[in-house]
């Protein structure tokens, strides 16, 4: 699956109702028989055409494009050998000189204005550089009248990728921001961009899915529709039938890179307050508890005993933190938020980003299978920078297996229910791995039974610091935890391991069948 960025939006043109009937296959329901679920008549107000909409909305999307300088490295046209070769017979020397050369290049995307005088919105990555070592030089803003400006970024917010910008014009046509709370799946939506830099392109169709979900970031909670998607429709607005922006076209789902139908949009709700804290100059404000967070796939959520599809599993918690403050622990699962549950399409980190600072929430978790409530107090979100850090995984020198005759029966039985070999995290093997953490305590992995479902989620090398919950100091804790496991009628297990020095992660792994 390939995500792509540039959109636009969606057409769907309906017909005459229909009748959609419901039973057996091959049976024959009559059209007012009980059971019949009847198709809603067309709305009296449902559009025979955008034309109107589209000539009120069409001034006030631009097009933007910007000129970069990117650094590059002139290769050596020959090689130091022919040089001589080449003044042995009097013919001029190609020049070799490998000093860096700069190259333009640009990018191209839609935006719109919230302003007569000049205010613009678009997405992050239409105005960033186009690659790494790439600067912007130049933003340039075409209207649909032609006029072209420069712009000044105002501020852009990465977390979103949303940005503004800012002409210098007055008594600009601009459109208002609507509400995209009230957006319901089988809307009419309309878009205008500019696919390709062609310019004003407009198209109509429906919402297909709200709060989607894409696992590419934090806060994912895109509109979905049916819209034909293209390079250069970026930062473009998604128009409701009464001229109101409710979404910012951002990115598609394509296996060519061309539109197949699935076109995403950042909802008005989300993008709002950031756009209004952008134009003033200020970072967006967003709540933060200070946890690192990890979904439930199928084997952890088996292994802890939880429904998959509800709750996130803390993977670490930050020291200092609102979190730690409030008690939550690494391995909690936290299933709701001020009484909101935790699902896949309201992920707890987009819950608590959208918390005010400052307030104190109830948390509800599960915690060695029991169920507890914890009040949390919540921070303002560092910047990107603040909460970077450094995580190498340095593990050049092997871990030696031990022989079987070697092994105590704990090892062994790590290799029985895992179907990997463990042993003590010594001293001499922490240097060997070049932990930087000195304070680790946990058992190595010597080595993995390919066949095993441990060899598709841990390598050798790793290592356990808990089962099940239960620390894993030594191979004799390790054995006693799967010893446990075994004994409770569990099919899998819930491993907290670390390689290197990146932080520790949650996996669940198949026992070994016996």
């Amino acid at each position: 699956m390939r995500y792509a960025y540039g959109l636009t939006a969606a057409l769907l043109l309906g017909g005459a109702a229909a009748t959609l009937t419901v039973g057996p296959v091959g049976a024959q329901t009559a059209q007012n028989e009980p059971g019949t679920i009847s198709a809603a008549s067309p709305r009296p107000d449902a559009p025979m055409s955008f034309a109107d909409l589209a000539a009120r909305l069409q001034p006030a999307v631009v097009n933007i494009s910007t000129r970069q300088s990117i650094q590059i490295n002139r290769q050596r046209q020959l090689p130091p050998g022919l040089e001589e070769f080449f003044r042995q017979f009097g013919a001029p020397v190609p020049d070799s000189n490998d000093r860096p050369v700069t190259q333009r290049g640009g990018s191209l995307g839609s935006g719109f204005l919230i302003s007569p005088d000049g205010y613009i919105v678009t997405n992050n990555h239409v105005v960033s550089p186009a690659r790494s070592g790439a600067t912007v030089d130049e933003i340039v803003v075409t209207l649909a009248d032609r006029r072209e400006f420069e712009a000044e970024l105002v501020g852009r917010d990465t977390a979103t990728d949303l940005a503004v910008l800012k002409i210098k014009a007055a008594g600009l046509p601009f459109v208002r921001f609507g509400d995209s709370t009230q957006t319901r799946v089988g809307d009419w939506v309309v878009a205008i961009g500019n696919p390709f830099g062609l310019g004003g392109t407009v198209t109509a169709g429906i919402v297909s899915a709200v709060h989607r979900n894409l696992q590419a970031g934090n806060y994912d909670r895109y509109i979905q529709t049916d819209a034909s998607i293209n390079m250069g429709n970026s930062g473009g607005p998604m128009f409701d039938l009464n001229g109101n922006v409710v979404g910012i076209n951002t990115a598609l789902i394509s296996p060519t890179g061309g539109n197949v139908g699935l076109g995403f949009a950042i909802p008005a709700e989300q993008a709002r307050p950031v756009i209004d804290a952008l134009r003033k100059g200020e970072r967006p404000q967003r709540g933060y508890i200070g946890v690192s967070l990890q979904p439930l796939d199928d084997a952890i959520a088996e292994s802890l005993g939880v429904p998959k599809n509800r709750g996130e599993l803390i993977r670490g918690v930050t020291p200092g933190g609102g979190a730690e403050r409030a008690g939550i622990e690494q391995g909690d699962v936290v299933i709701s938020v001020d009484g909101k549950p935790v699902t896949p399409e309201e992920s707890l980190a987009y819950l608590v980003a959208n918390l005010p600072v400052g307030a104190k929430v109830p948390f509800e978790l599960i915690r060695d299978g029991q169920r507890r409530t914890v009040t949390v107090t919540i921070g303002e979100r560092p910047t990107d920078e603040e909460l970077a850090k450094l995580n190498g995984i340095e593990t050049e020198t092997p871990v030696e297996e031990p022989s079987e005759s070697q092994q105590s029966s704990s090892q062994r039985s790590a290799r029985e229910n895992l179907g990997i070999t463990v042993q003590p995290l010594t001293p001499q093997i922490a240097r060997s791995l070049r932990l930087r953490d000195e304070t680790i305590r946990g058992v190595v992995v010597a080595s993995v039974n390919p066949s095993s479902d441990a060899a598709t989620k841990i390598q050798q090398g790793d290592i356990i610091l808990s089962i099940n919950q239960r620390a894993t100091r030594t191979p004799d804790e390790a054995a006693a935890a799967l010893q446990a496991a075994r004994t409770g009628g569990r099919d899998s297990v819930l491993l907290l391991v670390q390689t290197g020095n990146t932080p520790p992660r949650y996996v669940g792994v198949e026992l070994l069948k016996r």
